[in-house]
């Protein structure tokens, strides 16, 4: 039994100051303000903020390594490289590329998933079936229209671990797409769209439950035409996604974002690239070559090709920059993604008898400590328990 005390214990709610929280065998088992009872190994944290593990619901690469790929090590690179910066439970995101690469890449991330990988919660393809007007950094030639009989292969290849699909509603075919992901018990997300106001509201209505990446790679807002965005943050059965990195999205958009649908509908996501950690330069997405300068990732002609974010510069940015507070941030960046997937009964929170997937940050909002499932992954105080 190991109780992390003198520390400030972020809830959905409140933030417990000072707080403490026990974990035993892999799960949370109290959570306390104050001193807590005696027993069992104790580490003071010296007033750091405690908060539930990050999930991310879309990640495509992280140190050098990417996600599209049949190679199981590199997959596991970038996976633990965002569990480091306090993603205890990642979506392994897919970009577009030759479906039979993505079907082998599907079928290596299910296999990893069978038997027991650390990190993955699922699968999510962000492609083949999106509008080449909103393309991005996808890449052209492999953009499919909606084909059931290709959706088949991923899903066959996927076993049961693909967990959202983006797609373009508004593409011949899109509306049933939709309706198939969802008979496979995944989450169809609105996105890479060209779909008006009342096409995105239709195909929420019809089963969509997601918007990826809200306001990029989609029609923009309008008053009088609120697009996608407006359709998404209406709907009070959508989670929007937005990349809170102070580039993609101006600050004040995310302000509007959150006002409008609340905490617990926004998901901070990285759209993290293999060059995410990495030094400027050169690195690919996928089949795409993309250039990492400055923070960002683009193509060579300056369209934003995903990020260099993690999880943790998210949380800091919406604390220090967005103004939010600690406890919407907590709920953006674990409780509501974890919710969304399915997930919130045993992680997204720190709660008795949920998964002691949990951050320890210092006063300027960076990771000090990061255990997954009671077990460490960055830290090493932890392990120096204190005599009381």
């Amino acid at each position: 039994m190991l109780t992390l005390m003198n520390c400030r214990v972020v809830t959905p709610a409140v933030v417990l100051d000072p707080g403490w929280l026990r974990i035993a065998d892999g799960l949370i088992r109290a959570v306390g303000r104050g001193r807590p009872p005696a027993g069992g190994r104790v580490v003071d944290l010296d007033g750091g903020w405690l908060l539930p593990g990050f999930v991310d619901l879309h990640m495509h690469g992280g140190g050098g390594a990417q996600i599209t790929t049949d190679d199981p090590a590199e997959i596991r690179r970038a996976v633990a490289f965002h569990r480091r910066h306090g993603t205890t439970r990642t979506l392994a995101s897919l970009v577009t590329d030759r479906l039979d690469r993505m079907v082998a890449a599907v079928a290596t991330i299910a296999a990893m998933m069978d038997a027991g990988e650390p990190g993955i919660a699922g699968i999510h393809l962000e492609g083949p079936f999106l509008n080449p007007a909103k393309r991005g950094s996808h890449h052209h030639e492999f953009l499919l229209a909606p084909d059931p009989a290709a959706l088949r292969q991923l899903l066959d290849a996927g076993g049961g671990h693909i967990r959202v699909v983006t797609l373009a509603p508004e593409l011949p075919g899109g509306m049933e797409l939709i309706e198939q992901v969802v008979a496979a018990g995944a989450i169809a997300a609105v996105g890479h769209t060209e779909a008006t106001y009342v096409q995105a509201r239709d195909a929420f209505a019809g089963g969509a439950r997601l918007a990826t990446h809200l306001f990029n790679a989609m029609r923009q807002f309008h008053h009088r035409e609120p697009g996608p965005a407006g359709a998404a943050l209406a709907d009070p059965a959508v989670t929007c996604e937005i990349i809170n990195d102070g580039i993609h999205v101006h600050d004040d958009a995310v302000r509007v974002a959150v006002a409008a649908a609340g905490p617990d509908r926004i998901a901070f996501v990285t759209d993290a690239t293999p060059a995410a950690g990495m030094t400027s330069g050169r690195y690919r997405l996928g089949p795409v070559p993309v250039i990492a300068e400055g923070g960002s990732v683009r193509l060579t002609d300056g369209t934003l090709a995903g990020s260099t974010l993690t999880m943790d510069a998210a949380v800091r940015h919406a604390v220090r920059v967005t103004g939010l507070t600690i406890t919407e941030v907590a709920r953006s960046a674990a409780t509501t993604p974890a919710a969304l997937l399915g997930m919130a009964d045993h992680t997204g929170s720190l709660a008795p008898g949920k998964a002691a997937d949990v951050v320890v940050l210092d006063d300027d909002l960076r990771v000090r400590e990061v255990i997954a499932q009671g077990r460490p992954v960055l830290g090493s105080a932890w392990h120096e328990p204190e005599a009381r």
